[in-house]
C-alpha cells in the first residue's frame, strides 16, 4: 500500500512537469519513500503526455493517465483519485503556484487527527482580475449553494483514504472538488501556505470558464436559485395586487383611472423578462437532470503508463473495481 499519493491534473504544462517532478520527489522523500505521483493529462494539445511518459519510464512511482479528449480540471482530479492507492492523497495544480514544499506541512497537520487539511493561499500571486473573479465566484457559490466555502483555499489539500473512497462514490456529472469534499463533513483543518508565481504562461480559466464553473457548481449543490425565483414571483405578485388595489380605489374616488401607458408597457416587458428568466432557470435544472439520467462515464481514458486491472465495464465508467468504491466508508 502506498503511503502518499499526489494527484495532479495537467493541462498545457509541458515546460513545468520536469521541475514539478523534481520538487515533488524531494518533498515526498522527506516524509516517506512509499509514494506515487499521478499525472492526468487533459489533452491540452502540447507535448505534456510525452514528458509524462518519459518521467514514468524513468521512475515507476510516476503514473500517467491521458484522456481521450479535454474533459476539464475537476474530471482530471476525479480520474486521479479513482486510480490512486495512497493512505493519504494530495491534490494540487500543475503550474507550481501550489508549492510542493508545503506538502510536509499539510501532512504534519493531518497527523493531528484531521481527515482533510486545506492549503490557504495567504497572499495570492494571481493577476488582479483573476483574484476579483475568483473572489466573486466563491462569494456567489457560498451564498447560493448554502455552503460556507473559503475562497482562499483552492484545490491544494491533503485527504485521508476514507475521504477519497467516499468521494469516488459520488459520480454526478457536475464535478467540483471543494463542494463535494466539504459536503461530506469530515474533520477539516487549514494552514496558510505561500502562493507562488506561475512558472510560465497564464491561467486558462477565462471569465467565461469561471462563469460556467460557478453556474454548474451552484446548480449541482443547491436548489436555492429556484427558491429565490419563487420568492421573487410572490413578491412581484404582491406588489401587483397592492398597486391594482390602489388603481381601483383611485378610480372609485375620482372617477378615472391613472394615465400612464408608457409605464404600463415597461412593466409588462419587465415582468415578461423575469418570467422568461425563471423559466430559463427551471430549464437549466431540467437539462442537468437529463444529463445525469444518461449515466455516461465521467471521463474516458485513452491510455495510461501503468497496467490497469480493471474490467471492461469498470473501465468504461472510470471506476476501479474495488470494494471500497461500492459502499460508503467513514471509519
Amino acid at each position: 500500500m502506498t503511503h502518499i499519493s499526489v494527484v495532479v491534473p495537467v493541462y498545457k504544462a509541458e515546460n513545468c512537469l520536469d521541475e514539478l517532478y523534481q520538487r515533488l520527489k524531494s518533498a515526498l522523500e522527506s516524509i516517506t519513500l512509499s509514494f506515487e505521483i499521478i499525472l492526468v493529462e487533459d489533452c491540452g494539445g502540447d507535448n505534456s503526455w510525452q514528458v509524462i511518459e518519459r518521467l514514468a519510464a524513468a521512475d515507476p512511482r510516476v503514473h500517467g493517465i491521458q484522456f481521450s479528449r479535454n474533459f476539464g480540471q475537476h474530471y482530471g482530479i476525479t480520474a486521479g483519485l479513482d486510480h490512486c492507492s495512497g493512505d493519504w492523497i494530495v491534490v494540487m495544480d500543475c503550474d507550481l503556484q501550489d508549492r510542493p514544499e508545503e506538502i510536509p506541512r499539510l501532512y504534519a497537520k493531518a497527523q493531528e487527527g484531521y481527515d482533510i487539511v486545506l492549503a490557504l493561499r495567504g497572499k495570492r500571486k494571481d493577476p488582479l482580475l483573476k483574484r476579483i473573479t475568483s473572489w466573486a465566484f466563491y462569494k456567489l457559490f457560498s451564498y447560493l449553494a448554502d455552503i460556507k466555502y473559503d475562497g482562499d483555499s483552492g484545490n491544494f489539500r491533503i485527504m485521508s483514504r476514507k475521504v477519497v473512497a467516499n468521494f469516488c462514490l459520488m459520480r454526478e456529472q457536475l464535478r467540483f472538488l471543494g463542494g463535494l469534499v466539504q459536503w461530506m463533513g469530515f474533520p477539516t483543518a487549514s494552514i496558510e501556505v505561500e502562493h507562488a508565481e506561475r512558472l510560465e504562461g497564464k491561467s486558462t480559466y477565462t471569465f467565461a470558464k469561471l462563469w460556467k464553473l460557478s453556474s454548474d457548481a451552484i446548480i449541482a449543490y443547491s436548489d436555492k436559485p429556484l427558491r429565490l425565483a419563487v420568492r421573487f414571483g410572490f413578491l412581484m405578485a404582491s406588489l401587483s395586487f397592492f398597486y391594482g388595489t390602489y388603481i381601483l380605489g383611485r378610480a372609485l374616488l375620482y372617477g378615472s383611472a391613472i394615465p400612464g401607458w408608457n409605464s404600463l408597457i415597461v412593466s409588462l416587458y419587465f415582468i415578461g423578462g423575469i418570467i422568461i428568466s425563471i423559466l430559463g432557470i427551471i430549464g437549466i435544472y431540467l437539462g442537468k437532470t437529463f444529463d445525469e439520467s444518461k449515466n455516461r462515464p465521467l471521463y474516458i481514458i485513452r491510455r495510461a503508463t501503468f497496467d490497469e486491472q480493471i474490467s471492461v465495464e469498470s473501465e468504461a465508467l472510470g471506476i476501479p473495481e474495488t470494494k471500497e468504491y461500492k459502499h460508503g466508508i467513514s471509519n
